[in-house]
């Protein structure tokens, strides 16, 4: 299997800043969060519909 070390996820998370800027990274962490947290809300309250 694929497996990310120290050094790869270092990496990855520098081309995140430079592909997105600094300015959108914590948009994008608190819209990644809140889609989180959300998944899990449904999961843990099954079908409400």
């Amino acid at each position: 299997m694929f497996r990310l070390g120290p050094m790869e996820l270092v990496l990855v998370l520098i081309i995140v800043f430079f592909l997105f800027g600094a300015k959108r990274l914590p948009e994008m962490g608190k819209g990644i969060g809140e889609g989180i947290k959300n998944f899990k809300k449904s999961i843990k309250g099954g079908d409400d519909n």
